[in-house]
């Protein structure tokens, strides 16, 4: 029942707004091409994204199952960091899916059961022709992981470090998310904001988040007193 009832749940992960089209660039743009080839079946079928929390490697793996899902190809979410406290045997007959994206690989460091899961699930997928993509916070050889056998199957294809966005392209990222939502957001709002609140990525589009929301509720446009009230800073 534990595995039946977590398998239904993957199907669940994925955020609407996880969309390569909402995905600010930077100096990202190759990786960004050949994750959108892997997922149409195309191009390399073992792709590793590293990047420090907040980058937006979990946006990017959800992506690809978006774009799968758009290219009519079969794909599955796994949020390791979500799931570590089941047992690996919820990975069993994953392989039929087309596209397997694992997200947060360093918690099944020195977990001997995951580790060897993984292992023989990227066996299988690639066996049966189906593709691949990891994130992790660190790259492959800084995993520290017990078994060597995975260590060197995450070097088989490409691995890529996503670049940390410029104080400018942030702005230009917050905006355009904002515009997405359908909110208006000028560049000096845009500003404070960045100044105010954590760097992070995830954390600016979560404080643009709570923003959004009560902006509706309220009935109010972004104005700087207004955010201070809400974010309460």
């Amino acid at each position: 029942m534990q595995k039946l009832s977590a398998q239904l749940t993957l199907g669940l992960s994925l955020k609407d707004e996880t969309t390569f089209d909402n995905f600010y660039l930077g100096k990202n743009a190759e990786i960004i091409t050949e994750l959108k080839k892997l997922a149409n079946k195309q191009g390399e079928r073992i792709i590793f994204l590293c990047g420090s929390r907040g980058q937006g490697c979990s946006h990017l793996l959800q992506a690809c199952c978006h774009y799968a899902y758009q290219q009519r190809h079969s794909s599955v979410y796994l949020p390791l960091a979500n799931l570590l406290t089941l047992s690996p045997e919820i990975l069993d007959g994953l392989e039929t899916r087309e596209l397997i994206c694992l997200d947060d690989l360093e918690v099944i460091a020195q977990h001997r059961e995951w580790e060897e899961a993984v292992f023989h699930l990227f066996n299988r997928t690639y066996d049966s022709g189906g593709s691949i993509v990891f994130a992790a916070h660190t790259l492959p050889k800084s995993i520290q992981l017990h078994l060597a056998d995975l260590e060197s199957r995450l070097t088989w294809g490409i691995i890529y470090q996503l670049q940390s966005l410029t104080d400018v392209e942030k702005l230009a990222a917050l905006i355009m998310r904002a515009n997405r939502r359908g909110m208006g957001l000028s560049d000096e709002v845009g500003k404070y904001i960045l100044t105010h609140c954590p760097r992070q990525m995830n954390t600016l589009f979560a404080a643009l988040e709570a923003l959004d929301k009560a902006s509706l509720a309220a009935q109010r446009r972004l104005t700087i007193p207004f955010i201070k009230e809400v974010l309460q800073i």
